[in-house]
């Protein structure tokens, strides 16, 4: 039995994987696959959060190797500051 991280994580792989792939590399989110996982996976949370500056700074540091496609490297350092600015989010 898996434990709760490791079902986190195969999550996260999961999720990438059913949003990257329908146009161009499969490997990576194209900016319509990004958005449409955005909409679909994060949708309460973006509209909810209140520091909207946070979430754009992320966007626009996200694509570090400026290809115009996230891989899962990319997607990972998403999902992770998204969690910092979520825990921070609940502190307040």
């Amino acid at each position: 039995m898996a434990s709760q991280l490791e079902g986190a994580m195969e999550t996260l792989i999961n999720v990438f994987h059913h949003y990257s792939g329908k146009e161009g590399d499969k490997y990576k989110l194209s900016k319509k696959e990004l958005k449409e996982l955005l909409q679909s996976e994060l949708g309460c949370f973006l509209e909810t959060q209140k520091d909207s500056g946070a979430v754009e700074k992320i966007m626009q540091d996200l694509d570090e190797n400026g290809d115009g496609e996230v891989d899962f490297q990319e997607y990972v350092v998403l999902v992770a500051a998204l969690t910092v600015a979520c825990n921070t989010f609940f502190w307040e």
